[in-house]
Order: C-alpha cells, then structure tokens, then sequence
C-alpha cells in the first residue's frame, strides 16, 4: 500500500477534534460536570456504534458501577443499595445534565463504609480461626446478596478473612515440614490435625502457626487499606466515569491525567519495570501479556493468564496481597527501579501457586521486531518467522516497520534456500493497519486486503497495488486465541485468498475494532480546570474481503489445535458490551492460484492431529485448568482443605511431561545474525531460548509437516501439469 492510511485517520481525528467537536464551548468551572459534558459529546459525535443514553443504558451503568466499587460486596448494605436504587433509572437524566449526585452519594457512603470494615476486619483478626470446624466458602461473588445487618457483615468478613488465612497457615505448616531437621517441630504435628496434640509444646506450635497466619492476613490488609486511604476523588470519580464510557464497548476507556501519562510512556516504547502487562477482572489481577525481551520474558516464569496473589520488595520481609487492589495500586507496587528486586506470589494458570523473583530492568523493545529461522525437515529446508507485533513508527514509514522488517527476512531465507513458509503470529496482538495490508502484499500479486467501516461513511477498501511477490511458496500461518486485530486481519485474508493454511486455535481473539485516543484538553478553551486526561475509543470496525466481520468470531482455523487456553475465556466474546458481529458486502477478489493441494494437505494434518499423544495430553491439561478455575466452593476446614490441595498437585503431576516434550529439530540463525551475536551475548541468548523453545513446540513441528505436504503437493502438481519446478 503506496499511501498511508494511519496518517490520514490521524490527520481526519485531529480535524475532527479541532473544528467539529470545538464547535462547542466546554467552559463548566466545576471539573467533574466538564468531563462528563466533553465525554458524553466525543462518544455520541465520535464513536463508532454511539449508545442511547437511556432508562437502560442508567440501569447497566449503575449495576457495573456498583459492583466495581464493591466486587466482594463486604462494603455496602442493602438498605445502601436500597437507597440508591432510587437513581438507577436516573442516571441517563444526570449524564445529560451533567450532574454528580449519584456519584456524591455513592462516594460519600463507600468511604463511610470502608472505615467501619477497618474495624470489623481488625475484630475478626484478633481473634483465632477453628480450621476443625467443617465450613466452606463460596467465591461466587455476583451470587452473593447485599447484608442487612452489621452482624451479617461480619460473617461476611469472617469467611473471607478465614479463607484468605487458611492459605497462610497451609504455607506455614508447609514450611515447617521442611524444617524439620531442625527438630524445630514433631512429625506428628502433621499427620493429622483434627487429632488432640499430643503435648503442651505440640499445641502451643500449632496454635503459634495460626497466629502468625492471622497476622500475615492482617499485614496484607493493612497495606491495601493504606493504598485505598491514598486515593483521592478524582480517583474515584475516574472510576465512575470508566463505569459510562465502557457501556459502549470493551475498549471505549478514560485515561485520568496520571493514567494518560502512563500510557505516553507505554507508547513510547520504552518501560521500567518487570515487562508485563496486567488487567483486573473482578479481585483478580491477571497478566495478559508478557512483553518480549523483558525481564519477564528472560525469568521465563511468568506466563499469560496468571493471577498476582501477592507483591513483596526484596528488602521486605511482608508481601502485600493485592486481590482486590485497584490495578493501578497493584502496578504501583509491581513497577520500581531498574536493578531491584520484586517477588511475585503467582496463582498459575493450572491452579498451583509459587513465588518467582524478577530483577526490573529497562524493557527494550527490540523483541517486538520480527525474527526468523531455519530448520531442516526430511532434508527439506523451510523457514520460520515469528512476528510478535505489528509495528510502524507514525512519524516516518520509510523507517524499520513490521512490513519492510518481515520482506527483508523472507529475502533472507530465500538466499538460505528454503522451501516453505512458517509466519507465527501466535500472541500476536496488533498494531498498525498499514503493516498488514504491505505485509499480506509480499504474498499476493495485488488486491483488497480488508475493508473499514466508519459510522455514516461509505467502506473503504484497502489493497495491495503492488504487483511484485516476495513469497510464492507454501506458506503456514499460526495463530491462536490471543492472536487478535491486526493478526487476524493478515490471516483472514490469506485464508479468503487460499494463500496460505491457518493453524491453531478453534478461532483467534476477535477484535475487529480500532481504536483512537484523544487527549481531551484539546477540547477545552481556557481551561482553568487542569489536565483532562484522555478518552480512548472505538471508531472503525474491519471486515474481510468477503464481507464478515472478525469481531467476536475471529478466525477459525483450517486445522483446529487444542491448547492451554482452549477452554479460559479470554476473547473478545467473553468481554463486557463488545460490538456485535455483522457483515456487509463482499469486494471481487480473486483465489490464489497455484498448485497446492490444500484440501488433501489439510485433512492430513488433522489425521495426524487426531492421532497426537502430545496434543491429547494438552487438551487434557486445558480441561483441568477450566476445572481448577471455575471451582467456587473451599473447605474453611484444614484436613479437607489440604487433601484438595494435595489432589491438585497429584494430578497437576499427570501433565509434568508436557515440558518434557522434544522433537529432533534443530533451528538455525540466519548467517547476518550469527556475525551480530559474536559481539552480542545478549541477542545469542535470547535466540538460543527461542531455538530451544521451537524444538520443544508441536505446533511448530506440525506446521512444518504442512509445508513438507505442500511442497510434495506442489511438485507432483507441477509434474502432471508439465510445469518445471
């Protein structure tokens, strides 16, 4: 694609935002009515599926506001909710007028809230946990009603403190097993805790365990009500606000003057911390990406879908829990300066819990370029790229972007001679839409690669206009359910084409949206309110070139894998208010044409697929996780808490091998990259890992069986059409 479309989106936003939306005046003294005017007018001029702000529209943000403030619903009462139900059909009526009542009230009374639990969580800490007594907890917190009463809260607190203690006191028991050969402890202590002890001195260590577990819970929540007490209104108010504006769609967000400037630093590309990124859903704090070259990435310990439980500094003896922590809290105490230490208790995503340690550093990008391989298959050679993202510098395309990065490589192992094709976009989450219509034209002749939608604009089509192909071999594209925008724009179309075969997940993320960021003091004239902040949202959606929508469905595959994430629900289907999937009309395109067998390669692979141990034991683990996952009842009793315990890690055992698997393939740098690693240790060890990881994958090792068959489809084809190959 010669022209550049991102610029001109940029150009018509900026356009959009100095003469259509500065048609009106925001000059509101008071701060939270101008936010709520300049939000509400951006998103119903701006967005691309602009909500009614209606009877129903108040009854959903009031019911999302609420159960942000109050997740574990150990806060408000239900004569509190009572007495706001009485604005929950108002609210559309205050957006319009730009009135803060609600919000006032709400406030008011959460704050009034928190400091009576100070008191209640204190009570229930001083005093020692039965963990004979036969109780559960549910951890279904949407099911939960509101309490009536004071002491219906502290029942509340009660289970929740004890199930958060009897974790500790698990631990500390733990601990004191393997401290044994201290004779520190007898054996007996542990063999069966409902037995009376046997002696004074037996009893007055479990009694001191249970102690020092209380105080461990106490500790974790003294330090979230520090952080809770550090908050200021406009904190909450932001919170609020986010409440409105996600109604329209997952990704429709306000950016607080403190969070916009984080997000400058985060597009800048460069970061200071541990390398990952983290999203709250519910109490949990989630990882949902794992930032290539960062120092994440090297611990090689942390993995997506893993939930922090707790965050200590290295020079610390306590950690902080931080389920329940607002996310920018939890981040706060995640990110530090380059060279310390922080000690990350993770719950992982089959349920086992461990503590890592992480150096931070300064996370360089330079693992977010693509890279690329070869490997010999039954005396074939083929090449592996793998492109974490798709990236672009807006200021100047001529520069290093994902599109020219990638044609360099493919260059590149042409030279090397390799005869087939593996792009791995598997985690892949975006970027920049000009990348894939350039990239998806190294493959192709020319043609439309995808359409864009704006609301009350005619479609618009974006293609290929440059005859030359870099790549007219076999070609594999792997994906899976984390691959998503971009990605799945570059896959959908080589799959409408039949460029290329499309191997993974049942289908990829699903987002089929774009997103721009306004910084909303653009707006405001004179403004004697202070920084703004910024409001992200949605105002285009893509479509494949024959008319369906990647939103919510994604891409399904041609050959469906199972993985460990097949069962979690990570999509966009499984977000909040995501835009709903449609279609719209088809552009002429014509089929590849080539003589790859595609059908009888295809149903080959999945024969094979069928037939793999490795993937059966995958799909195995992946229905444990959801299992381990979706469980909501706990034993608050000791004996029974520690046998399911001791039941998760026997069966967490079974799928030990899977680390264990190995092919006989090896990977090879690229000989311009060997003379760079001779000088450069760091960039040999991060191929090093990389190659070791390839050897061990078995989509990788069926991706190039796939290329194998179609190469061996290509020359038989070739043989009977009289075509030299």
């Amino acid at each position: 694609m010669k022209g550049n479309y991102k610029f001109l989106l940029l150009a018509l936003l900026i356009a959009f935002a100095s003469c259509s939306f500065t048609s009106k005046t925001f000059d509101n003294p008071d701060k939270d009515k101008t936010l709520i005017e300049l939000i509400t007018y951006v998103l119903s001029n701006g967005h691309f599926n602009p909500q009614d702000i209606n009877d129903a529209f108040s009854e959903n943000v009031f019911e999302d506001y609420l159960t942000q403030l109050d997740p574990f619903k150990r806060y408000f009462y239900e004569s509190d909710i009572k007495e706001f139900e009485a604005y929950k059909t108002q609210l559309d009526d205050q957006i319009k007028a730009y009135d803060v009542a609600f919000f006032n009230l709400t406030h008011e009374r959460l704050l009034q809230r928190i400091e009576e639990s100070k008191k209640v969580y204190n009570d229930i800490l001083s005093e020692p946990f039965d963990f004979n007594k036969k109780e559960e907890y549910s951890a279904d917190y949407e099911s939960l009603d509101y309490v009536k009463s004071k002491r219906e809260m502290k029942e509340r607190w009660r289970q929740q403190l004890k199930f958060s203690t009897i974790a500790n006191y698990d631990d500390a028991i733990s601990q004191r097993k393997a401290d044994l050969e201290t004779n520190d402890l007898p054996e007996s202590v542990f063999s069966a805790q409902n037995e009376k002890p046997k002696n004074n001195n037996e009893k007055k260590s479990l009694n001191q365990i249970e102690k020092e577990a209380r105080e461990a819970t106490k500790r974790s929540l003294d330090e979230l009500y520090d952080f809770i007490d550090d908050r200021q209104r406009k904190d909450w108010f932001a919170v609020y606000i986010n409440a409105i504006v996600e109604e329209f769609d997952p990704h429709t967000f306000y950016f607080a003057p403190e969070d916009k400037d984080r997000f400058d630093v985060a597009m800048s590309g460069n970061f200071e911390g541990i390398g990952a990124r983290l999203q709250k859903r519910m109490d949990a704090i989630l990882v949902n990406e794992i930032i290539s070259g960062g120092p994440a990435w090297r611990a090689n310990e942390l993995e997506v879908g893993d939930q922090i439980l707790k965050v200590r500094q290295e020079k610390e003896k306590e950690p902080v829990n931080i389920v329940g922590m607002r996310l920018d809290d939890a981040i706060k105490l995640i990110k530090g300066p380059k060279g310390t230490t922080v000690v990350l208790t993770l719950k992982k995503v089959d349920g086992t819990i461990e503590d890592i340690f992480i150096t931070r550093d300064i996370v360089e990008l330079e693992e977010t370029y693509a890279k690329s391989s070869t490997v010999i298959k039954d005396d074939k050679k083929f090449g592996v790229i793998n492109l974490p993202k798709f990236y672009i510098n807006f200021e100047d395309y001529n520069k290093r972007n994902a599109a020219s990065d990638i044609k360099q490589e493919i260059i590149r192992l042409k030279d090397e001679g390799v005869e087939g094709l593996v792009l791995d976009l598997r985690n892949n989450g975006g970027g920049s839409l000009q990348t894939v219509v350039d990239i998806a034209g190294l493959f192709i002749e020319e043609g439309p690669i995808v359409q864009v939608k704006t609301t009350g604009e005619p479609k618009e089509v974006l293609k290929d206009k440059d005859k030359s192909i870099i790549w007219d071999g076999p070609l594999v594209i792997l994906v899976n359910e984390l691959s998503a925008s971009a990605s799945e724009i570059l896959a959908a179309a080589m799959q409408d084409y039949k460029r290329a075969i499309i191997i993974g997940s049942k289908q990829t993320y699903g987002k089929g949206t774009v997103q721009n960021v306004l910084d909303l003091n653009r707006l405001v004239r004179n403004n004697s309110n202070g920084d703004m902040g910024a409001l992200k949202f949605t105002t285009q959606k893509f479509y494949r070139v024959d008319g369906g929508s990647t939103q919510l469905e994604g891409v399904k595959s041609d050959v469906v894998v199972p993985d460990r994430y097949s069962y979690i629900n990570i999509g966009e289907k499984d977000q909040e208010n995501p835009l709903p999937w449609d279609k719209i009309g088809a552009v002429d395109y014509e089929l590849w044409g080539n003589y790859f067998d595609y059908d009888t390669t295809i149903e080959k692979s999945k024969a094979r697929m069928a037939a793999n141990e490795q993937l059966k034991l995958i799909d195995a683990n992946a229905r444990w996780v959801k299992k381990i996952r979706d469980r909501e009842l706990y034993s608050l009793n000791y004996n029974e808490y520690k046998k399911e315990m001791e039941l998760n890690e026997e069966e967490a055992k079974r799928f030990e091998k899977l680390s264990e698997y190995k092919t006989d393939l090896t990977f090879n740098s690229l000989p311009y990259e060997i003379q760079l690693m001779e000088q450069d240790s760091v960039l040999k060890e991060k191929r090093n890992r990389w190659h070791k990881s390839l050897a061990k994958d078995v989509y990788i090792e069926e991706a190039l069986n796939v290329l194998h068959d179609l190469k061996m489809t290509y020359a038989i084809k070739n043989k009977v059409a009289g075509v030299k190959n």
